[in-house]
């Protein structure tokens, strides 16, 4: 196991790299791998089995749950929270003021971002900060989404729009975007059911 860095928590349940910063305070879980160049603030509470690839930045006011997958280039800022499963692709982008002006302080204006559990954001995308991304939503590389995104919805496009529909398993499911229907995805064999315009695992 990498040894943690002399300023990171002393801990043999997560691995630190020697360049990473992790201040005192930070809660991080067993199992997780914090890499090259990493700094994770104090107030951060990061789960279990997490790994943070070289050049993660955490903020203080940031919760990332169990088996959360940052990769390289990701900054993680004050309010935004990251349920258990989540994948965050390559130098997506998170954001936490929405007008911000560098003559203006705006610290008691960040709007929350709330990315829910098994939702995959792919590489250099960016969310808007104030919405919502549901349970198993598939954002598509580059897209910018800045409004609430449906539970298993894949989005893309700039601004992102919904163009499908993707399985917990990420494999696009063959059912309008509007409508009913049902269909049972062939690799994990979980039932999905499409009513009022909203997909379902059941």
């Amino acid at each position: 196991m990498t040894q943690p860095a002399a300023n990171a928590p002393s801990s043999a349940s997560f691995s630190v790299h020697p360049s990473a910063i992790v201040d005192a305070g930070a809660q991080i879980g067993l199992g997780s791998r914090v890499w090259h160049f990493v700094h994770v603030c104090g107030g951060a509470r990061i789960g279990e089995r997490c790994s943070l690839g070289q050049n993660v930045f955490v903020g203080n006011r940031v919760v990332i749950g169990n088996n959360v997958k940052i990769q390289n280039n990701v900054s993680i800022y004050d309010n935004v929270t990251l349920e258990d499963d989540v994948f965050c692709g390559p130098s997506m982008v998170f954001t936490n003021v929405y007008n911000p002006r560098s003559a203006v302080t705006r610290k008691d204006e960040y709007r929350d971002t709330l990315v829910k559990r098994g939702a995959t954001l792919g590489a250099n995308c960016t969310v808007v900060c104030g919405i919502t991304i549901g349970e198993n939503a598939f954002v598509a590389a580059g897209a910018v989404v800045n409004r609430d995104v449906k539970p298993f919805a894949l989005m893309a496009g700039v601004p992102a729009r919904q163009i499908g529909w993707m399985s917990a398993f990420g494999e696009r499911v063959p059912l309008p975007l509007i409508g009913s229907g049902e269909w049972t995805c062939p690799n994990s064999g979980s039932r999905y059911v499409l009513a009022n315009d909203r997909l379902s695992l059941v």
